[in-house]
């Protein structure tokens, strides 16, 4: 009996572990299935910004040039000030990198270690600010910087960054109320002020949320298009997006392989970014879902 018992175990426990395993198979055919359709629009690009005229509108499609025409990143290169547009970007992405760490970190230091009244309800104010869409405050802003002088020029993309954002606050917010306040209480006694204890411990300690917030604000500054479109008006100081835009617009005629090669070209740095550091991304949301 013990026998039999023992035979339909081993029969039971091998046919979960092929049904298992099948349904591993299932869900990876599944992923593989996804990715090749998400995949599918950026090979594409890929393959077009290296085609001739006559590939671009060949039908059926040609998804592998015969002959790889480099000159489709060299002509639209030279044509638009393409290193001028790259300038302006960096320029706001560097800018914007150091403020939004610098302000939105000292914030949520503010939330997450200062006790006074009224905190939880000026928290909850600035979390209330991410409801309401950029554009209802877009006519008033537009009017401060028109009345400062700063409208054609890149001060209007950088500045506000400086003032904290209610995401970042909240993320780092979040992040630093699960360091120990026994760090803290332990500076003290070492003479550190508040102002020290952020500097000297609390940064150092989340850096994980520092990188999640930089890449999220790099990744928002690189790809910006409404903001550039509304405040710069002089090509000299449009950012990449706008010099895509020009490069398709302005032009009687722009060939799609030049654009394709130019987009390629911009897209570049995010992917980068985003190949070294994915795991940050992930983090991101980890770190938004901590209870504090």
């Amino acid at each position: 009996m013990s026998v039999i018992a023992l035979a339909r175990s081993k029969r039971r426990f091998t046919y979960w572990r092929v049904l298992r395993a099948l349904y591993r198979l299932l869900l990876l055919l599944l992923v593989a299935a996804g990715s090749i359709i998400f995949i599918m629009p950026f090979a594409w690009m890929v393959s077009t910004s290296f085609k001739s005229s006559d590939e671009v509108l060949r039908f059926p499609p040609v998804w592998i040039p015969q002959t790889l025409h480099f000159e489709n990143y060299t002509i639209p290169w030279h044509r638009l000030p393409f290193p001028t547009y790259y300038k302006n970007t960096l320029i706001v992405v560097i800018f914007n990198l150091i403020g939004t760490v610098l302000s939105s970190s000292i914030v949520a230091y503010g939330f997450a270690r200062l006790r006074f009244r009224g905190r939880s309800w000026l928290f909850l104010l600035v979390l209330s600010t991410m409801m309401l869409p950029s554009q209802v405050t877009l006519v008033p802003t537009y009017y401060l910087f028109a009345k400062l002088g700063w409208v054609n020029s890149l001060r209007p993309l950088i500045i506000p960054v400086y003032f904290g954002s209610a995401f970042n606050i909240f993320l780092l917010r979040q992040f630093f109320m699960t360091i120990s306040t026994e760090l803290d209480d332990a500076a003290k006694i070492d003479g550190c002020g508040f102002f020290s204890i952020y500097w000297r411990i609390i940064l150092p300690l989340a850096r994980p949320a520092l990188g999640v917030i930089a890449i999220f604000q790099f990744t928002y500054d690189w790809n910006d298009f409404f903001n550039a479109l509304i405040y710069l008006n002089s090509p000299k100081n449009f950012t990449i997006a706008l010099g895509l835009r020009t490069l398709q617009s302005t032009m009687l005629y722009t060939p799609m392989q030049h654009i394709m090669a130019m987009t390629l070209v911009a897209i570049l740095p995010v992917l980068l970014v985003f190949v070294i550091a994915q795991r940050y991304f992930i983090q991101g949301i980890v770190i938004t879902g901590i209870k504090g």
